[in-house]
């Protein structure tokens, strides 16, 4: 279960993860410009900051944005209906047991929901995965070797016998490690689900599609048939494997 703090308008959600020094300030970017503690960002539609939080530690923090055309007029603004229905608590609370079941996903370090006039904005706090790089960023550079296809495979199916449905399950959400460990980011809107085949296809049908879109749109893109071929291949085999 998250904890819960009020400070005026302000929701504060801290998880079984969390830092004891999290604050309100950690989700104020002027507080890590002060202490000099901005590694990088990302931008784009998910932006994303990069803070070192300790000496060797570094969180991601993302503010939530609103999609296709209705983010054109409201931006970040979502009716407030409860904080336990806001999109950012159902994130940080899936987040949550994802970690507490051992599944690889970065480490939920806290959220904030600030609520006025029945609108609310949030912000959640995750621990970067260390030299993370992406399977789009992987395949635009240089073929994926059969052991990382199969590393994939085996996350994949980790991730669908504990009935964890990603609901935007792409090639930029699925992340390597320095190590070569493989995980996924960004639950907005998943959930832990019953196992069925039906939701879990539609992953990987989701998956394909876009592997397909980034091959269309890059100068090159390394993810030939026979190679997503032995991924279904290595997929298959391990969901019929029993839940470790």
């Amino acid at each position: 279960m998250l904890k819960i703090e009020q400070h005026n308008n302000h929701y504060l959600l801290r998880t079984n993860h969390t830092p004891d020094t999290l604050s309100l300030d950690w989700f104020d970017m002027a507080f890590w410009q002060q202490k000099n503690a901005i590694v990088t960002s990302k931008q784009g539609r998910a932006a994303a900051w990069f803070v070192r939080y300790s000496d060797q530690d570094i969180a991601v923090l993302k503010h939530y944005w609103r999609g296709g055309l209705i983010g054109k007029l409201l931006k970040d603004q979502y009716v407030f209906t409860g904080l336990k229905r806001t999109r950012v608590y159902l994130e940080l609370h899936l987040l949550n047991q994802l970690a507490d079941l051992g599944l690889p996903v970065p480490i939920p370090l806290g959220a904030k929901v600030t609520v006025s006039a029945g609108i609310y904005r949030a912000d959640i706090l995750t621990h970067a995965i260390s030299g993370a790089q992406s399977l789009c960023e992987r395949l635009q550079s240089a073929p994926l070797s059969a052991q990382d296809w199969q590393q994939v495979a085996t996350t994949l199916a980790r991730f669908h016998h504990a009935g964890a449905y990603h609901d935007d399950l792409n090639c930029n959400n699925i992340l390597f490690d320095e190590s070569g460990e493989v995980y996924l980011i960004d639950f907005d809107k998943g959930a832990l689900k019953t196992p069925a085949k039906e939701w879990q296809m539609a992953n990987i049908d989701r998956l394909a599609r876009s592997l397909k879109k980034e091959a269309s749109r890059s100068a090159q893109f390394f993810c030939p048939p026979q190679d997503w071929q032995s991924f279904i291949d290595a997929y298959q085999s391990e969901m019929k494997k029993k839940p470790a």
